[in-house]
């Protein structure tokens, strides 16, 4: 993106930049736009040849760039500007999705440690004491507080898998 925008600054067209990509980044990127300029060769207009970028590569990121581009070709404008704007909410955007991956690693550390720390206290108090906890398993009333235990615990883990689970 950004070597489209100072292509174009430079005073380059836009057909001539998207070239420039092609040649010069590496796949898939490269490979896309060179079909870009197989389907403007082949007389397709620019707008409609970068609408379809988002058909093979269904991503976000190349569906706003053919959106800016189709826009700037029927409504005109500063292309240059606009490309550098897209350029820097697309980079905000990656920077937006690295943090909210640190930030739920973070809460699954938690989640993992919250969820384990009863089996574990379980686990050493039946080492140390089993008489003391024996009886959660050889009585009834001990059997319905351990599956008592085993849903709410269950129920505990599904909410916080719903809390850390972020779609971006």
């Amino acid at each position: 993106m950004d070597v489209i925008v100072r292509g174009v600054k430079a005073g380059l067209p836009l057909n001539d930049c998207i070239g420039i990509v092609s040649r010069e980044a590496k796949d898939p990127v490269a490979s896309e736009f060179r079909r870009i300029i197989e389907h403007q060769n082949l007389g397709m207009p620019l707008s409609d040849a970068v609408l379809k970028l988002n058909d093979s590569m269904p991503t976000a990121e190349a569906n706003f760039f053919g959106i800016v581009i189709a826009i700037q070709q029927g409504a005109g404008g500063n292309l240059a500007e606009a490309l550098s704007n897209l350029s820097g909410v697309l980079r905000d955007r990656k920077m937006m999705e690295a943090k909210i991956k640190a930030m739920s690693a973070e809460a699954k550390a938690s989640g993992g440690i919250i969820g384990s720390l009863p089996v574990i206290v379980g686990i050493l108090v039946y080492l140390t004491t089993p008489d003391y906890i024996s009886i959660l398993f050889t009585d009834p009333t001990g059997n319905l507080i351990l599956a008592g235990a085993a849903v709410w615990m269950s129920m505990g883990i599904f909410v916080m898998k719903q809390m850390i689970n972020f779609d971006f």
